[in-house]
């Protein structure tokens, strides 16, 4: 890890892979592009690879007769599309588009995820426009009530596995990792059929966009279900650009393309929703708790349900906007009762150009034992998961509750400030 966290940021180049199974190598069938920084990067096994280094990207027709080509090879077949635990409209809405192109190759998609929809946006998408996207929670797979021996594969949109429990579960059942689509760094070293990784695409949503310009489902506007599903794809690329407002010429061309399938009052709709008494809860919480130094606002909100874990990247978004803040850092205690879980979670966002979210995240927080980063970040935005592990659960004891609390909330504020203020290793007494 590089020491350097602000920097510009420079566009990464595209990484997209696919690898045949049981099947001769062919030229038009391995595309594969490497990052030029320091990441996990991917190996293709067989004569057939396009690699550049920067200079230059992979055309998306040899992207597009990849997928193509992986998605014909498991004609027929039954495949687990996963998101992270909490999808966001990016995910939701990628995940949906992928479904409907494999449904042209009479493959049979699921959409799970193992969190919740918290979001008031996220839960009146699915809502409003029927996306088919369930929770399968891991209890679920403890208890063996899901039986993932009927998959042959498994899907990752806009998530690398870094961010969903049911990863772990799906590859203990044996069952492959057949397509990687993800917008953010890379995050850890998958192995699979197709990967198109694409760290300098500001959406996922605009990466399936292009997918089906590319000729992989022509859209109808006479169809409701990709009238909705248009409509989904342009909230989710409209929210992970900021309102288009960090949007590129791609990401623009995405949009004027579904321009002409999506309803803009049902988008309307979507983005009336209200937040809730919780999540304005949650809000002042973070704007009685924060610190700000050097232009950075950090806020601990305590203990969060599992249902309102999407109320931390919403308070995060608002301390942003207080003057001279450029970062906004708030993070809490989310437990689930339910599953037995309790995590540590927060959102990181800024305005700052030359900060780079995933760099910055990974430098303050670090690895576990097996080596996975318990964050990341893309343009302006990023996250991070931290377990309890040991010392999750007994919150019903308000003295250890208070305790435990007090213990995370120094020790993350201590390795923010850390990078924050380089000079000052440690919080000094209130």
């Amino acid at each position: 890890m590089r020491s350097n966290l602000l920097k510009p940021l420079n566009g990464s180049p595209i990484a997209a892979e696919s690898k045949p199974i049981d099947t001769k190598p062919d030229s038009e069938s391995v595309v594969e592009i490497q990052r030029t920084e320091a990441a996990p990067t991917h190996t293709v096994n067989g004569s057939g690879n396009y690699s550049a280094r920067g200079s230059s990207e992979p055309p998306l027709e040899r992207i597009v007769e990849s997928l193509r080509q992986t998605l014909e090879r498991h004609r027929g077949d039954r495949h687990l599309v996963i998101l992270q635990d909490f999808p966001d409209p990016d995910a939701l809405s990628g995940a949906w588009a992928y479904q409907l192109i494999a449904k042209q190759y009479n493959i049979q998609c699921e959409i799970v995820y193992a969190g919740t929809l918290s979001h008031q946006e996220n839960i009146a998408l699915v809502k409003l426009t029927g996306l088919p996207a369930k929770r399968l929670g891991v209890q679920c797979l403890k208890e063996k009530e899901k039986d993932l021996s009927v998959y042959q594969g498994c899907v990752l949109i806009d998530n690398q596995g870094t961010t969903c429990q049911l990863l772990p579960w799906v590859q203990k059942a044996g069952i492959p990792i057949t397509v990687v689509i993800d917008h953010h760094s890379i995050q850890t070293e998958l192995h699979a059929e197709f990967t198109d990784i694409r760290p300098s695409t500001r959406a996922t949503a605009t990466i399936l966009t292009q997918y089906l310009q590319g000729g992989l489902l022509k859209l109808d506007s006479g169809i409701g279900e990709h009238v909705k599903c248009a409509t989904a794809l342009m909230h989710g690329l409209r929210s992970d650009t900021n309102r288009l407002m960090q949007a590129q010429e791609e990401d623009f061309l995405a949009a004027g393309y579904l321009s002409r399938f999506y309803d803009a009052q049902l988008l309307n709709a979507v983005l009336q929703a209200y937040r809730s008494k919780r999540v304005m809860d949650v809000i002042e919480r973070s704007l009685t708790n924060r610190t700000v130094q050097n232009n950075f606002s950090i806020a601990g909100v305590g203990y969060l349900r599992y249902e309102d874990r999407d109320a931390i990247p919403q308070a995060a978004d608002f301390l942003v906007t207080e003057e001279n803040v450029h970062t906004a850092v708030v993070y809490g205690i989310v437990h689930d009762e339910d599953e037995e879980l309790e995590v540590v979670i927060g959102s990181l966002r800024t305005s700052k150009l030359t900060l780079d979210p995933d760099e910055f995240i990974k430098e303050a927080f670090g690895q576990d034992n097996q080596g996975r980063f318990f964050g990341g970040g893309r343009l302006s935005a990023g996250g991070f998961e931290i377990p309890m592990g040991f010392l999750g659960g007994f919150n019903e004891n308000s003295e250890y509750a208070k305790m435990k609390w007090e213990v995370f909330d120094t020790q993350i504020k201590q390795k923010l400030l850390r990078l924050v203020n380089p000079k000052d290793h440690l919080l000094h007494g209130e």
